[in-house]
C-alpha cells in the first residue's frame, strides 16, 4: 500500500498518473484489478489463515507456559516430598533405635529377673534338700537307736539268761537311749 501511495504521489507531481503508468508500461485497469485481488486475498488470508494460526500459537504458548509452571510446581512438590520422606525416615530410624534400646533394656531386666528367680528356686531346692536330709538323718538315728536298744535288750537277756519284764526292758531302753544321746552331743 505504501508503495502505491508513493507511486501516486510521484505521478501527480510529474504530470499525471496516466503518464506514469504509460512510462512504466502498466495497464491501469489490469493494475487496479490485481491490486483489488491482492487486497481481497490478503484480507481473507489474514482473517481465515493468519489469525487462527496466531491464535493456535498463542494457545500453545500459553499451554507451554502453564506446563512449565506446573512442572516447576511439581518439581517443588517432589523436592518437598523428598524432604518429608527423609524426615520420616530419620524419625523412623530414631524410633527404631529407641525401640531397640528399650528392647535391650527389657531383655536385660528379664534376664536379671530370671536369674534372680532361678537363684531363689535353687535356694529353695537346696533348703528343701537340706531339710529332707536332716529329717532322714533324724529318722535313721531313731531307727539306729531303736535297733541298738533292741540289741542291748536281746544281749542283756542272753547274758543274764533270763527274760526281762516290760519294766526292765523300758529301763534298759531308756538307759541305752541316754547313752546314745550323750554320744551324739
Amino acid at each position: 500500500m505504501f508503495f502505491n501511495q508513493t507511486l501516486l504521489a510521484a505521478a501527480e507531481s510529474s504530470g499525471g498518473i496516466t503518464k506514469l503508468f504509460s512510462d512504466f508500461g502498466i495497464d491501469a485497469p489490469l493494475f487496479l484489478a490485481q491490486a483489488l485481488s491482492f487486497t481481497i486475498v490478503a484480507v481473507l488470508l489474514w482473517k481465515f489463515a493468519f489469525k487462527p494460526v496466531l491464535a493456535t500459537l498463542d494457545a500453545r504458548n500459553a499451554k507451554i507456559e502453564q506446563s512449565l509452571k506446573d512442572a516447576e510446581a511439581a518439581a517443588q512438590k517432589l523436592a518437598q516430598a523428598q524432604k518429608d520422606a527423609a524426615a520420616v525416615i530419620a524419625e523412623s530410624h530414631a524410633k527404631a533405635g529407641e525401640q531397640f534400646a528399650a528392647a535391650q533394656k527389657a531383655a536385660k531386666a528379664f534376664e536379671e529377673k530370671a536369674r534372680a528367680e532361678a537363684g531363689r528356686q535353687a535356694a529353695e531346692i537346696i533348703e528343701k534338700a537340706r531339710q529332707a536330709n536332716e529329717l532322714e538323718h533324724k529318722r535313721l538315728l531313731e531307727e539306729a537307736r531303736a535297733e541298738i536298744a533292741r540289741l542291748v535288750v536281746t544281749t542283756t537277756e542272753q547274758v543274764l539268761a533270763k527274760k526281762l519284764t516290760d519294766a526292765d526292758r523300758s529301763a534298759y531302753n531308756a538307759a541305752a537311749v541316754q547313752e546314745l544321746a550323750s554320744l551324739k552331743d
